[in-house]
């Protein structure tokens, strides 16, 4: 076999699975743009029983139509105070997490102190739980300290996740030691070394970190169904959820306009991920 059918075939598999993957959302965004007519004629007969009529996936609208974004974002005021929900609910969890994982990674890391694997591997056991697991503790806590039916009861639990801990560690890790040793014999502290020399090391991680927080916290369901029993105060991901089959064209506009701050956040840190990639080959 020549040497360039190989790289062929694997470009051009490659690709059949990058269309694979765009066809829901690139059918998201063409369907937001049609008329609540052809929508209704397209998939009037979605969830129906009857398997002798399929729903109509059409590529191109008849008429294209600002209609479902008009009733989105002028006559739906609902939609974008539910989405402000979103972005005070996220944007703690986010900012809080990094922080407080930045510091507790730099700790498992770099710094010898008694039981601190043994510490660590505890902590990272919270992690591997599902939500189900501490749903109830969680639960009886924001009860107890009177946070239910408020938006601390998420941000607090999401600010002291373990993943974020977990993820930065490994970035920390790949530090050489030589960089602290150096600064210790300079007459740096640990938090001197930290803000100078860490931090700026692990910036990717800190980037990659924030995108999967976004992501992960942007689509929750089912801890505002549980800990926010006032609809005025949910996030937009449980308004989405509970869209019924006659508003698909709205259900189409939103999930377009929700998708957008994750795919450009996504974009902005790609460069991120790819300093990710070779700052994993430094050896500590």
């Amino acid at each position: 076999m020549k040497q360039w059918v190989a790289p062929l075939l694997r470009s051009l598999l490659l690709i059949a699975i990058a269309v694979l993957l765009l066809m829901p959302v690139v059918l998201n965004i063409v369907s937001s743009f049609m008329t609540e007519r052809e929508i209704t004629s397209n998939y009037s007969m979605l969830g129906k029983t009857d398997t002798s009529v399929f729903v109509n996936l059409k590529w191109i609208p008849d008429w294209v139509s600002f209609q479902q974004y008009n009733k989105v974002l002028i006559a739906t005021p609902q939609f974008l105070y539910l989405f402000w929900n979103s972005v005070m609910l996220v944007i703690p969890i986010i900012i809080g997490q990094a922080f407080v994982a930045t510091l507790a990674a730099f700790a498992f890391g770099k710094l010898y102190f008694p039981g601190r694997d043994g510490l660590f591997l505890l902590y990272l056991m919270t992690m591997l739980m599902p939500f189900q697991v501490t749903l109830v503790p969680n639960y009886l806590m924001a009860d107890r300290l009177g946070l239910l039916n408020h938006p601390s009861s998420i941000i607090l639990p999401g600010i002291f996740g373990a993943f974020g801990v977990f993820l930065l560690r490994q970035f920390m890790l790949q530090i050489h030691s030589a960089f602290i040793e150096a600064a210790k014999i300079d007459g740096a502290g640990y938090l001197r070394i930290f803000i100078s020399i860490a931090l700026p090391m692990v910036k990717p991680g800190v980037a990659a970190l924030v995108v999967l927080l976004f992501v992960d916290y942007w689509n929750m369901v089912e801890q505002p169904l549980i800990f926010l029993q006032d609809a005025a105060l949910q996030p937009l991901s449980v308004f989405l959820s509970r869209i019924q089959e006659d508003a698909l064209g709205v259900s189409f506009a939103a999930s377009v306009i929700y998708m957008m701050p994750m795919v450009l956040l996504f974009l902005s840190a790609e460069r991120y991920f790819i300093e990710g990639i070779q700052l994993s080959g430094v050896k500590g």
